[in-house]
């Protein structure tokens, strides 16, 4: 991994999803090359473990389906690092691996809540600080499933078909405000997520895979942390398509 020494000095960023996987990943990087972060996530003992990691860090417990507490932990991040240039949602869940007849209606209301409303409720409540200092970047972790549809996977397929709705409104409404919106696409990749996905469903995203091997957080962050930066100036309400080949438009 190349390190950019200085692309994030002097910026702010609040990670949704930020105790491990993709948003970690991308936290340390951004941390690595200058910024301060500002990690979200539900669990304390695994924010803990992720302060650990990223000994700058700051933390905050938060679930982010629940829009009081976005709205007090925007405030508190803001309050913590000064200001919040950056903002990128990682929190996701993948709900049920089962087919729409007969799908769980408790696993897709939760999938909804944390990858649609979560999101909505993060933007809802930082993008207002980045209009208002005339800067921001948002970056939002959407899914080849969104563009593509996995099977067995309607809650998640669908949620992050929303994530690129969403982005691709958001980023239209702010593209005069100095504040950038973008979703990056990933196929699977390692992470801790897939502890909770069949072997056989992991088996089946694998093989639509043309470079024939998952991604990795790592590669991930790489285009997260593109999307982030300064240098990302003139691409709003656009999709990064991270798939090792899979996505076809």
């Amino acid at each position: 991994m190349t390190i950019y020494a200085g692309r994030f000095a002097n910026r702010t960023a609040i990670m949704t999803g930020g105790a491990s996987g993709l948003g970690l990943e991308a936290a340390k990087r951004i941390t690595a090359e200058g910024g301060k972060v500002c990690l979200w996530d539900m669990n304390p003992e695994t924010l803990a473990k992720a302060k650990a990691q990223i000994g700058a860090a700051h933390t905050i417990a938060v679930d982010v389906s629940d829009a009081k507490a976005v709205e007090a932990a925007a405030a508190e991040a803001k309050k913590v690092l000064g200001k919040i240039d950056i903002l990128v949602n990682s929190a996701g869940i993948t709900g049920a691996t089962q087919p729409v007849i007969g799908y769980p209606i408790d696993s897709w209301l939760k999938v909804m809540n944390v990858n649609v409303n979560g999101l909505f409720y993060c933007c809802r409540a930082v993008a207002p600080m980045m209009v208002e200092a005339g800067y921001g970047r948002i970056v939002n972790i959407s899914s080849v499933a969104g563009k593509e549809g996995n099977p067995n996977a309607s809650s998640y397929s669908a949620s992050k078909a929303a994530v690129l709705g969403f982005t691709k409104s958001l980023g239209k409404e702010l593209a005069t405000k100095g504040v950038t919106v973008n979703a990056v696409t990933p196929a699977t990749f390692e992470s801790p997520i897939l502890d909770n996905v069949p072997q056989s469903h992991i088996d089946y995203m694998r093989s639509k895979i043309p470079m024939e091997r998952f991604g990795t957080a790592a590669e991930n962050a790489a285009a997260v942390c593109f999307l982030a930066s300064e240098e990302c100036s003139f691409t709003t309400a656009s999709t990064l398509d991270t798939s090792g080949g899979r996505t076809t438009y």
